[in-house]
């Protein structure tokens, strides 16, 4: 039976927590990532538990009838990968994926080593598209 997600929204800073990234580069592809969501939500990000930048909310409905929020698209630097969280998956995705560039998906999660390595205007139209898909679930503007 599925639960509330375990990651919430906090109050830690989201300068902070980019300045403490390791890599530069890594650190300014999350800056770029913080405007092209911002872009793309209205809103400023949001530290979602102690890793991942979000924006915008929506709420999620379980099976067993609990919901819990959830960001409408969001992002994390792991340490082997850029991990952005596409909340509605991929599968309308295809055409742009194919013209992306160099990355991994998962259900819901495009893995990047670096956004030098992607085409940065297909990167827009999926996170672009991506929160335009989540619209009618958002809760938060």
């Amino acid at each position: 039976m599925a639960s509330e997600p375990k990651t919430k929204p906090t109050d830690l800073d989201v300068k902070d927590f980019l300045a403490a990234v390791p890599d530069e580069q890594r650190r300014q592809d999350c800056r770029t990532l913080v405007k092209l969501m911002q872009a793309a939500t209205g809103q400023q990000g949001r530290m979602w538990g102690s890793g991942i930048v979000g924006f915008g909310t929506y709420r999620q409905a379980y099976a067993s009838g609990k919901t819990g929020d959830w960001p409408l698209i969001a992002f994390a630097p792991r340490k082997n990968d850029l991990t952005l969280y596409i909340t509605p998956g991929f599968e309308r995705f295809d055409e742009l994926l194919a013209r992306l560039g160099k990355h991994k998906t998962g259900k819901a999660c495009l893995y990047v080593k670096r956004l030098a390595d992607l085409d940065a205007v297909v990167l827009g139209r999926i996170i672009t598209e991506s929160v335009a898909a989540m619209a009618s679930k958002r809760i938060s503007c």
